[in-house]
């Protein structure tokens, strides 16, 4: 069984890409930044775009009945190396006990806006 999540953004429709697919009981989110989509802003903290990025892969994660304690990898991708440090506390709240496995890698992003993209990969809850 194969479902797409799309969470409306303006680079899911141009680009053609779903925010996550679920496949036999993984959900594969793709790459996912700090935009609000409802507003369509991005803050320009590190910190405070790191959680919102996390906040959109919660929703998508939520859409199939999974939540960020289901995650088993993820990577984080950065322009800049020196703003994954002020993200730190922000993933190790948001993951607390059950802390995926991980790869930041130094990377140039789509919009200069965007400081990270952060990609996961989850396990349905008994799927």
């Amino acid at each position: 069984m194969r479902l797409n999540i799309s969470q409306g953004s303006e680079f899911e429709k141009k680009i053609g890409y779903s925010r996550a697919v679920l496949q036999d009981g993984w959900v594969f989110v793709a790459g996912t930044t700090g935009f609000d989509y409802d507003a369509m802003t991005i803050s320009d903290d590190p910190a405070e775009q790191c959680a919102q990025t996390l906040r959109n892969i919660e929703w998508a994660l939520g859409q199939v009945g999974c939540s960020l304690r289901d995650v088993v990898r993820m990577r984080f991708y950065f322009p800049n190396a020196d703003d994954f440090e002020p993200c730190w506390p922000v993933l190790r709240d948001a993951f607390g006990a059950a802390p995926p496995a991980g790869t930041m890698v130094v990377s140039g992003l789509i919009d200069p806006r965007m400081k990270l993209e952060i990609e996961v990969t989850a396990k349905q809850p008994g799927g």
